[in-house]
């Protein structure tokens, strides 16, 4: 079942989107605080303005170096725990909606991401128990300016300016996440192609992981880390990165004004 989230330029609205992508059936209410039933009414998903599929309630949480070869590319060990940094909420926008560069920064870089959404409020959940908790899951763009990285000495700035963590184009709730191509594009030019299989820790030990720390409530994201091949996008130029099973998110870079 693929859940988008969707606006014809009035209140956002949820609904169902079928295999080909291409009509969405409008449900009543947000499926994570209510049953989900259909209204009746189907439009063409071409017709509609998709949104980011879920604002986090509370939190965003990345993994940092959790696969091994983008742990080398950026000259860092493997972690034996997962890394754990947050990005706020303001930062989540959707597919197709402009990722702005702001002036503090002259060293963006994309990095494609299969990211869970967690669909119940836990804690101390077990690995074996994770299924119970994730609602699906969907695409992130953990876009990071590089040189604020190195020169804060934390990620905070880094990683959650306004725009900075683009999700979408829907919620897949029916994945095996640890066997997805990862795929990123720049104006066509493939720049990352992955596998979820090779994280270094899988996607049931990074959400009991992250259980351990906070409490995890419905709405929440975590991204999952990214493989080799991240780099530097400017303005005027197009991220795409592709997840099979999912779909494709798109966005476009520019500059603040």
């Amino acid at each position: 079942m693929r859940i988008a989230r969707f606006t014809e330029g009035d209140d956002p609205a949820y609904g169902l989107v079928d295999g080909t992508g291409q009509k969405i059936a409008e449900i009543t209410g947000d499926p994570l605080v209510t049953r989900i039933e259909l209204t009746g009414r189907t439009l063409k998903v071409e017709d509609v303005r998709l949104l980011a599929p879920v604002i986090p309630r509370s939190k965003v949480i990345g993994v940092r170096s959790n696969y091994a070869d983008h742990a080398a590319e950026m000259g860092k060990d493997v972690p034996a725990e997962p890394g754990l940094f947050l990005v706020p909420n303001t930062a989540v926008v959707g597919p197709g909606d402009p990722v702005v560069i702001p002036p503090e920064t002259s060293e963006v870089s994309y990095e494609g991401e299969l990211a869970v959404v967690i669909g119940r409020m836990c804690k101390d959940v077990a690995e074996e128990d994770v299924r119970k908790v994730v609602l699906g899951y969907t695409i992130a763009n953990d876009v990071t300016a590089r040189d604020l990285q190195r020169t804060d000495g934390q990620w905070a700035r880094a990683k959650g300016f306004d725009t900075f963590c683009p999700l979408g184009p829907w919620i897949e709730t029916e994945l095996d996440p640890q066997d997805c191509a990862i795929r990123t594009t720049v104006d066509g030019e493939v720049r990352q192609d992955g596998h979820s299989s090779d994280m270094v820790h899988g996607v049931a030990a990074v959400i009991a992981y992250a259980s351990r720390a906070f409490t995890l409530l419905p709405g929440d994201v975590i991204l999952t880390g990214t493989p080799a091949g991240v780099g530097p996008i400017t303005a005027g130029q197009r991220c795409e990165i592709e997840i099979d099973q999912i779909g494709t998110l798109s966005n476009p870079f520019v500059a603040k004004d």
